[in-house]
């Protein structure tokens, strides 16, 4: 029996795709560097602002690469491109063990695995997933991107147990380790594309009208000003989620939190971004995304409130966590509702990269205001001003090009997704 018969439905690609945003770069790498900070500091004695900065520095490297990895998506397909992928980010991350005491040495490494890592983050799944769905693409989307939440929950679970246990050296090869043998095995299993040949033979499938507008080239989405209002909006919201959650356990270690229980308090981040998926994952298909985006790219505001006041540190965590789900759910249905399939891989890997410079910035403004004046509020509440214009951005993108296909009957049966290709 054939792979594809053993797993024809295609709700299974969706759990092979969330399966492996278990391991994600997020979860792996963002995730887990908080709890690196103060095992680093005290073996070499580097501050928090250098080492959020190989954080920062891995995520650039992987938003210079992610568009090219796009490129290679869309000339190859995913399963040619993602399987080598996983093993290169794996080997990448398990190297960082053999940092010496020299901060260029840890950025470069870090940069490595952003450059190798660079596929086995959203591109590849989000492409495969919206490939298979079209007026459900929200949700498939949501719950593929839950698989990034949960992972924030679990990883820093495990990478604190190896910290404590074996030392943090130990722990990077753990999670080395952990990528591989999640990964590769769910995209070998689940992973595949529709084909083209049989969506059109197969009269139970709706046809594409005659008037919908054919796909978007890349040189005239770059013209175009949806392009750049949503890489906007996912600059500021990750600049300020991004760099919320990588300071967020030496935030409550400040505040007077053990550091085991901080990073248990870490796993309302991955719970409530899990939820933040799901639920924009379903609003979507209900509601214009540009509204449901604004509304959850609000809630940090009352998370920084919350967290900086030492009011709810849970519900600080759990709002922030919320919009942190919501943003990538929205890079790929936005890309596939203004651009169509065709370059999905290719401008998704530009707008992913914009996300990821963010990812960069927010950590190194976080450590920079705690290095110059030991404290994080200023940095926090500019972050809400950021917010604020991240909304207001993305309410400016107009009505889609490429809305979900209404559905006809055939035989008096309802008909089923066409698979987009």
């Amino acid at each position: 029996m054939s792979q594809g018969a053993r797993f024809g439905n295609r709700w299974w690609i969706v759990f092979g795709a969330t399966l492996s945003m278990l391991v994600a770069q997020g979860p792996v790498i963002l995730y887990t560097l908080g709890l690196f900070i103060k095992p680093l500091n005290q073996e070499f004695g580097w501050d928090r602002a250098s080492i959020s900065a190989a954080g920062g520095l891995a995520a650039i490297s992987s938003a210079v690469a992610i568009p090219f990895v796009g490129s290679l998506i869309d000339r190859w397909g995913i399963r040619a491109i993602l399987l080598p992928i996983i093993v290169l980010s794996a080997s990448s991350i398990a190297l960082i063990a053999f940092t010496p005491n020299s901060t260029v040495v840890f950025m470069l490494l870090f940069a490595i695995t952003g450059v190798l890592g660079a596929g086995q983050g959203p591109l590849g799944y989000a492409k495969c997933v919206s490939a298979w769905f079209d007026d459900r693409r929200g949700l498939a989307l949501g719950i593929t991107m839950s698989g990034i939440g949960l992972g924030a929950a679990l990883v820093p679970q495990y990478a604190q147990w190896l910290i404590g246990n074996l030392g943090w050296r130990q722990a990077y090869v753990g999670l080395g380790l952990l990528t591989l043998i999640v990964a590769l095995p769910a995209v070998f299993l689940f992973i595949r594309e529709p084909k083209r040949a049989k969506a059109s033979s197969d009269t139970r499938q709706e046809q594409p009208p005659v008037d919908r507008p054919s796909d978007v080239e890349v040189r005239d989405a770059l013209k175009g000003r949806q392009f750049w209002l949503i890489a906007c909006a996912l600059l500021l919201v990750s600049t300020v989620t991004q760099g919320m959650v990588v300071h967020t356990v030496p935030l409550l270690t400040d505040a007077g939190y053990s550091p085991e229980t901080a990073a248990a308090l870490m796993i309302a981040v991955g719970l409530a971004t899990m939820a933040g998926r799901l639920l924009s994952g379903y609003l979507v298909d209900k509601i214009f995304a540009p509204v449901v985006a604004a509304f959850f790219f609000l809630l940090p505001c009352l998370g920084i409130y919350l967290l900086d006041g030492a009011v709810s540190p849970v519900a600080g965590i759990v709002t922030l966590g919320l919009a942190s789900g919501t943003e990538i759910d929205m890079i790929g249905f936005l890309t596939s509702r203004y651009f169509g399939m065709k370059r999905f891989g290719q401008l998704y890997g530009y707008l992913f990269a914009s996300f990821v410079t963010g990812s960069a910035i927010g950590p190194y403004m976080m450590g920079l205001a705690y290095e110059r004046q030991h404290s994080y509020e200023t940095a926090l509440w500019a972050f809400c001003a950021l917010m604020l214009l991240a909304s207001t951005v993305i309410l400016c993108l107009g009505p889609y090009r490429y809305p979900a296909e209404r559905k006809t009957e055939t035989g008096g049966r309802p008909v089923v997704d066409l698979p987009a290709t």
